[in-house]
């Protein structure tokens, strides 16, 4: 799942490569992407694309006071084409592509026509887009919590949040109305560089564990949305795993201490991390069976 450093890159590609240009045409290929209706989505036709922005893990494009936001949950993805092919695709969903945006850049004689897809793997089609006037009015955008890069997100105010809730650090980091961008890979690189245990309560932390906490979060998305930068859209994903340390690497020798690293199952994901950084040296069982909570 594209996570806060890979919306942050895309968000930074379409505004060297959109910006500017101004909306052809909007196929939409699969109804089930497009979550609105008013406006509707041919108003972004004849409109310039002004500035793009991120929202947590929404991707916003603004288009001349219209925005087309988009979250690319699990599976989606943005393919940039510096040349679209001028039929449309083919409709009904079949097919991975969802919906593309046609542009014409008015800096060539003659027009020239460049454009992005969003595209969704598997079955469970949760790419969503919103044609709206304020993102705010996307229910996920208005119920986001504080952006984890913001400037004025200060240890104090990651404090606060955490002082009074009991879930565990690794769902507190994961929910988007608490802190917003961060999913379960970040999450699980975040804890590792803080040597603390997923299933730690967030109430319980020291006011050292806390301090250490905030500057991982920091810190591990800040190198990843440096890595990332520069990059083209079809690079991100690549570049994202390579730079995972404990994320993914299940079996592999902990880059820190050695120890093999380890993963607990759930039903639709599972974490990675290391028993001698974060939990003592006790492997995790079970999420629902677990006693391990320091």
């Amino acid at each position: 799942m594209p996570e806060l450093p890979e919306v942050q890159a895309l968000a930074d590609f379409l505004t060297e490569r959109a910006v500017g240009q101004v909306v052809a045409r909007v196929d939409v290929a699969s109804i089930n992407v497009l979550k609105t209706f008013d406006p509707p989505v041919t108003s972004l036709q004849g409109l310039e694309v002004t500035a793009v922005g991120r929202h947590g893990k929404f991707l916003d494009l603004d288009v001349s006071g219209v925005h087309l936001v988009v979250h690319l949950a699990r599976a989606g993805w943005l393919h940039w084409r510096d040349a679209l092919p001028p039929a449309p695709p083919k409709p009904g969903g079949k097919g991975p592509i969802a919906l593309r945006v046609h542009l014409d850049d008015p800096s060539v004689a003659g027009g020239g026509r460049s454009g992005f897809d969003l595209t969704e793997a598997g079955t469970q089609k949760k790419l969503a887009a919103y044609v709206v006037r304020d993102p705010q009015e996307v229910p996920g955008v208005a119920r986001l919590g504080p952006d984890p890069l913001a400037d004025d997100y200060t240890v104090e105010r990651l404090g606060e949040l955490l002082a009074t809730d009991r879930a565990q650090l690794k769902g507190v980091l994961r929910d988007q109305q608490k802190i917003a961008g961060i999913g379960n890979a970040y999450s699980d690189e975040i804890l590792h560089a803080a040597r603390l245990s997923p299933f730690k309560p967030a109430a319980n932390l020291t006011p050292e564990e806390l301090q250490t906490l905030y500057d991982a979060m920091r810190s591990v998305l800040t190198d990843a949305v440096e890595r990332a930068r520069g990059l083209a859209a079809g690079e991100l994903k690549a570049e994202k795993k390579l730079g995972m340390r404990v994320h993914g690497r299940a079996g592999q020798p902990c880059p820190v201490c050695g120890d093999t690293i380890r993963s607990v199952s759930f039903a639709d994901s599972k974490l990675d991390y290391c028993p001698t950084c974060q939990t003592g040296g006790k492997p995790l069982a079970d999420r629902r069976m677990s006693k391990l909570l320091k």
